[in-house]
Protein backbone atom coordinates (compact mmCIF):
# COMPACT_ATOMS: atom_id res chain seq x y z
CA UNK A 1 0.00 0.00 0.00
CA UNK A 2 1.61 3.03 -0.82
CA UNK A 3 0.75 6.21 1.22
CA UNK A 4 1.38 10.31 1.31
CA UNK A 5 2.07 11.34 4.56
CA UNK A 6 1.55 15.05 5.27
CA UNK A 7 2.84 16.55 8.29
CA UNK A 8 2.23 20.27 9.91
CA UNK A 9 5.61 22.39 9.57
CA UNK A 10 7.96 22.15 11.80
CA UNK A 11 7.02 24.40 15.02
CA UNK A 12 3.10 24.21 14.17
CA UNK A 13 1.55 22.59 17.15
CA UNK A 14 -0.56 19.23 16.04
CA UNK A 15 -3.41 17.77 17.65
CA UNK A 16 -3.81 14.82 15.80
CA UNK A 17 -3.74 12.92 12.18
CA UNK A 18 -6.73 11.97 9.81
CA UNK A 19 -6.70 9.06 7.69
CA UNK A 20 -8.63 10.55 4.41
CA UNK A 21 -9.68 8.62 1.48
CA UNK A 22 -10.43 9.63 -1.68
CA UNK A 23 -13.86 10.14 -3.35
CA UNK A 24 -15.08 7.20 -5.88
CA UNK A 25 -13.29 9.29 -8.91
CA UNK A 26 -10.55 11.20 -8.34
CA UNK A 27 -6.97 9.89 -7.00
CA UNK A 28 -5.58 10.48 -3.74
CA UNK A 29 -3.41 13.45 -5.07
CA UNK A 30 -6.65 15.34 -6.84
CA UNK A 31 -6.15 19.02 -6.58
CA UNK A 32 -9.44 19.01 -3.79
CA UNK A 33 -6.85 16.46 -2.05
CA UNK A 34 -4.00 18.40 -2.25
CA UNK A 35 -5.72 21.65 -0.94
CA UNK A 36 -7.46 20.70 1.88
CA UNK A 37 -4.70 18.27 3.03
CA UNK A 38 -2.69 21.81 2.75
CA UNK A 39 -5.57 23.58 5.00
CA UNK A 40 -5.53 20.96 7.44
CA UNK A 41 -2.15 20.56 8.09
CA UNK A 42 -1.87 24.85 8.46
CA UNK A 43 -4.66 24.00 10.49
CA UNK A 44 -2.45 21.26 13.24
CA UNK A 45 -3.50 17.75 11.58
CA UNK A 46 -0.94 15.92 9.66
CA UNK A 47 -3.32 14.10 7.12
CA UNK A 48 -2.59 9.95 5.71
CA UNK A 49 -4.06 9.77 2.28
CA UNK A 50 -3.85 6.29 0.00
CA UNK A 51 -5.84 4.60 -2.53
CA UNK A 52 -8.45 1.83 -2.93
CA UNK A 53 -6.93 -1.16 -4.85
CA UNK A 54 -9.17 0.11 -8.05
CA UNK A 55 -7.47 3.67 -7.84
CA UNK A 56 -4.12 1.85 -7.52
CA UNK A 57 -4.87 0.09 -10.47
CA UNK A 58 -5.95 3.10 -12.56
CA UNK A 59 -2.72 5.01 -11.33
CA UNK A 60 -0.93 1.69 -13.12
CA UNK A 61 -2.70 1.35 -15.99
CA UNK A 62 -3.76 4.63 -16.61
CA UNK A 63 -7.57 3.28 -17.39
CA UNK A 64 -10.58 4.05 -15.98
CA UNK A 65 -12.57 1.84 -13.51
CA UNK A 66 -15.15 1.86 -11.37
CA UNK A 67 -14.90 1.31 -7.50
CA UNK A 68 -14.64 -1.83 -5.81
CA UNK A 69 -17.05 -4.04 -4.31
CA UNK A 70 -17.93 -2.69 -0.92
CA UNK A 71 -16.06 -5.86 0.56
CA UNK A 72 -13.13 -4.67 -0.89
CA UNK A 73 -13.06 -1.12 0.14
CA UNK A 74 -14.22 -1.77 3.35
CA UNK A 75 -11.55 -4.64 4.04
CA UNK A 76 -8.99 -2.20 2.82
CA UNK A 77 -9.97 0.39 5.62
CA UNK A 78 -9.40 -2.10 7.68
CA UNK A 79 -5.75 -3.16 6.75
CA UNK A 80 -5.06 0.55 6.22
CA UNK A 81 -6.22 1.28 9.92
CA UNK A 82 -4.44 -0.83 11.34
CA UNK A 83 -1.19 -0.40 9.75
CA UNK A 84 -1.15 3.51 9.77
CA UNK A 85 -2.19 3.05 13.56
CA UNK A 86 0.85 1.07 14.79
CA UNK A 87 3.04 4.03 13.39
CA UNK A 88 4.63 5.85 16.38
CA UNK A 89 5.95 9.17 13.90
CA UNK A 90 2.53 9.80 13.47
CA UNK A 91 0.63 12.63 16.39
CA UNK A 92 -2.77 10.57 18.11
CA UNK A 93 -5.83 11.06 18.16
CA UNK A 94 -5.80 8.92 15.26
CA UNK A 95 -9.18 10.04 13.25
CA UNK A 96 -10.63 8.69 9.75
CA UNK A 97 -12.50 9.83 6.91
CA UNK A 98 -12.63 10.81 3.18
CA UNK A 99 -14.11 12.51 0.55
CA UNK A 100 -17.60 11.00 -0.78
CA UNK A 101 -17.46 7.50 -1.02
CA UNK A 102 -14.04 7.56 0.92
CA UNK A 103 -15.90 8.98 4.21
CA UNK A 104 -18.68 6.76 3.71
CA UNK A 105 -16.66 3.94 3.52
CA UNK A 106 -14.80 4.90 6.48
CA UNK A 107 -18.53 5.62 8.40
CA UNK A 108 -19.32 1.58 7.86
CA UNK A 109 -16.37 0.60 9.56
CA UNK A 110 -16.06 3.22 12.63
CA UNK A 111 -17.46 1.65 15.17
CA UNK A 112 -16.16 -1.44 14.52
CA UNK A 113 -12.18 -0.35 14.60
CA UNK A 114 -13.61 1.80 17.66
CA UNK A 115 -12.02 5.26 15.86
CA UNK A 116 -12.02 8.20 17.95
CA UNK A 117 -13.44 10.25 15.43
CA UNK A 118 -14.81 10.38 11.86
CA UNK A 119 -14.62 13.29 9.36
CA UNK A 120 -16.60 13.40 6.07
CA UNK A 121 -16.46 15.69 3.26
CA UNK A 122 -19.35 15.82 1.22
CA UNK A 123 -21.21 12.74 2.16
CA UNK A 124 -23.04 11.13 -0.46
CA UNK A 125 -26.59 10.42 1.52
CA UNK A 126 -28.08 9.47 -1.70
CA UNK A 127 -27.96 9.35 -5.28
CA UNK A 128 -28.40 12.46 -6.93
CA UNK A 129 -32.21 12.85 -7.42
CA UNK A 130 -32.91 10.33 -5.51
CA UNK A 131 -33.48 11.36 -1.72
CA UNK A 132 -36.35 8.63 -1.28
CA UNK A 133 -33.54 6.16 -1.38
CA UNK A 134 -31.20 7.38 1.12
CA UNK A 135 -27.78 5.74 2.29
CA UNK A 136 -28.08 6.65 6.47
CA UNK A 137 -29.45 3.40 8.38
CA UNK A 138 -25.96 3.03 9.54
CA UNK A 139 -26.04 6.61 11.03
CA UNK A 140 -28.75 6.28 13.35
CA UNK A 141 -27.09 4.50 15.34
CA UNK A 142 -23.16 4.94 14.94
CA UNK A 143 -21.70 5.33 18.29
CA UNK A 144 -17.97 7.31 16.79
CA UNK A 145 -18.21 10.78 16.81
CA UNK A 146 -18.71 11.62 13.65
CA UNK A 147 -18.45 15.33 11.95
CA UNK A 148 -20.11 16.02 8.32
CA UNK A 149 -19.23 18.83 6.42
CA UNK A 150 -21.68 19.26 3.62
CA UNK A 151 -22.45 21.57 1.38
CA UNK A 152 -26.16 23.26 1.00
CA UNK A 153 -26.17 22.70 -2.38
CA UNK A 154 -24.78 19.45 -2.33
CA UNK A 155 -26.92 17.18 -4.91
CA UNK A 156 -26.04 13.96 -2.82
CA UNK A 157 -27.84 15.61 0.31
CA UNK A 158 -29.10 18.72 0.93
CA UNK A 159 -30.59 20.65 4.60
CA UNK A 160 -34.65 19.66 3.26
CA UNK A 161 -33.61 16.65 2.36
CA UNK A 162 -32.11 15.65 5.61
CA UNK A 163 -33.89 17.47 8.13
CA UNK A 164 -36.18 14.63 9.49
CA UNK A 165 -33.69 12.17 9.84
CA UNK A 166 -33.48 10.93 13.42
CA UNK A 167 -29.18 10.71 12.90
CA UNK A 168 -26.90 9.71 16.28
CA UNK A 169 -26.30 12.31 18.84
CA UNK A 170 -22.80 11.58 18.18
CA UNK A 171 -23.20 13.13 14.99
CA UNK A 172 -23.05 16.11 13.74
CA UNK A 173 -23.08 18.05 10.26
CA UNK A 174 -21.71 21.16 9.65
CA UNK A 175 -23.43 23.45 6.75
CA UNK A 176 -21.10 25.28 4.21
CA UNK A 177 -23.21 27.87 2.68
CA UNK A 178 -23.94 27.46 -0.87
CA UNK A 179 -21.75 24.62 -1.01
CA UNK A 180 -21.80 22.83 -3.91
CA UNK A 181 -20.53 18.51 -3.25
CA UNK A 182 -16.74 19.79 -3.38
CA UNK A 183 -17.83 22.66 -1.27
CA UNK A 184 -17.69 24.89 -3.53
CA UNK A 185 -20.10 27.56 -3.72
CA UNK A 186 -21.15 30.55 -6.64
CA UNK A 187 -19.30 33.52 -7.23
CA UNK A 188 -22.67 35.46 -6.85
CA UNK A 189 -22.47 34.36 -3.01
CA UNK A 190 -19.41 36.03 -2.17
CA UNK A 191 -17.83 33.11 -0.74
CA UNK A 192 -15.02 30.91 -2.09
CA UNK A 193 -14.18 27.07 -1.95
CA UNK A 194 -10.99 27.92 -0.32
CA UNK A 195 -12.60 29.88 2.61
CA UNK A 196 -14.69 26.89 3.12
CA UNK A 197 -11.77 24.14 3.26
CA UNK A 198 -9.77 26.30 5.38
CA UNK A 199 -13.30 26.63 7.72
CA UNK A 200 -13.49 22.88 7.37
CA UNK A 201 -9.71 22.50 8.06
CA UNK A 202 -10.13 24.65 11.52
CA UNK A 203 -12.82 23.04 12.84
CA UNK A 204 -11.41 19.34 12.23
CA UNK A 205 -8.23 20.62 14.50
CA UNK A 206 -10.77 21.48 17.19
CA UNK A 207 -12.29 18.43 17.39
CA UNK A 208 -9.00 16.26 16.86
CA UNK A 209 -7.89 18.54 19.76
CA UNK A 210 -11.33 18.07 21.83
CA UNK A 211 -10.53 13.75 21.43
CA UNK A 212 -7.02 13.88 22.74
CA UNK A 213 -7.89 12.72 25.86
CA UNK A 214 -9.25 9.33 24.07
CA UNK A 215 -5.96 8.99 22.14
Amino acid sequence: MNYLIDKPDVGTATYGTLIFAHGAGALMDSDYMQTLTAELNAAGVAVVRFEFPYMQQRRETGKKRPPDRQPILLDCWRAVYEEIFKNKDLCKPILIGGKSMGGRMASMVADELDAVGLCCFGYPFHAPGKPEKMRTEHLLSIETPTKIFQGTRDPFGKPEALSDIPFSKALEIHWLEDGEHDLKPRKKSGLTQLQHLKSVAAMVAGFAQSLSSKG
